[in-house]
């Protein structure tokens, strides 16, 4: 039988998801009892047991100064952002996806604006957002509104440009109306999409978001992160860079259950 015809059984499947965690945790493990060997004062490589106490350390223990426990708050405002940021960048995706991928008009007003604003590096205008916007709230949530819905928009658009025009010519047969289609035919059939492109944008949404709490914030995880990097203290940045990446997967967890329930027929697609 071909390789290319062969499935794993469940079991393997298991060992074989965690077969490049293991690996890479055993190298870091090598890798830093190689370098405390050497220097017993190195920060660069902290021993996983050092990492594992400064977890606990973080999620349990409150600061010294305040009582708060940070790391608990640094999320909380973190997710603020990101949610408010991502619900805008959905929402306006979906509308204006779906204008330009229905209406003629409109796919040539914005499909070319779009195209281009989606090519302008989100990073490289940072600075006028906080000029614009100051240093707020406003400035980091409008940082990951231009990075991802941009794209976003062209995701769906293109989506609703691939719905067979048969559909459509059967709903106005029928007598149904732009807006009856739009909401009776084209919106069950990229709302799959949607949650997709919103899976596909958080990885960048939460590059943005690091970005901008990095540079002007007081509380976050992406702040916290490089507050203490002044300090070389690895096993705390180590400890907020799994947290992040927990916390991400979680979310793409949850929107993938969200999309097989809401659109059973959809699974394989997604």
């Amino acid at each position: 039988m071909r390789l290319i015809n062969q499935s794993p059984a469940r079991p393997a499947a298991i060992v074989l998801m965690i077969l490049p965690f293991a690996a890479l945790a055993i190298a870091y493990a090598v890798g830093s009892e190689i370098r405390l060997a050497a220097n017993p004062q190195d920060k660069l490589l902290p021993a996983p047991s050092q990492i594992w106490d400064t977890a606990v350390r973080l999620f349990t223990e409150g600061d010294r100064r305040t009582g708060r426990i940070l790391l608990w708050y640094d999320t909380g405002a973190s997710l603020g952002r990101l949610a408010i940021g991502v619900a805008i960048s959905a929402l306006s995706a979906l509308v204006f996806g779906m204008a330009i991928g229905m209406l003629p008009y409109a796919r040539r007003t914005l499909g070319g604006f779009v195209g281009v604003i989606s090519m302008v590096p989100p990073l490289a205008i940072l600075p006028i957002l906080f000029i614009i916007f100051g240093l707020g709230e406003v400035s980091k949530v409008a940082l990951i509104v231009v990075g991802i819905t941009p794209v976003m928009i062209r995701d769906l658009s293109a989506r609703t440009l691939e719905i067979p025009r048969e559909m459509i010519v059967k709903a106005e047969t029928l007598g149904a109306s732009s807006a009856v289609i739009a909401l009776r035919v084209v919106l069950p059939q990229i709302l799959p999409r949607l949650i997709s492109s919103i899976r596909l944008s958080l990885g960048p949404a939460w590059l943005f978001l690091i970005a901008a709490e990095a540079i002007a914030a007081q509380l976050g995880l992406g702040y916290r992160i490089f507050l203490v990097r002044r300090y070389l203290a690895m096993d705390v940045i180590l400890t907020y860079v799994i947290w992040i990446t927990l916390l991400a997967f979680v979310m793409d967890y949850a929107l993938r259950l969200l999309a097989r329930k809401a659109f059973p027929w959809t699974e394989a697609a997604l």
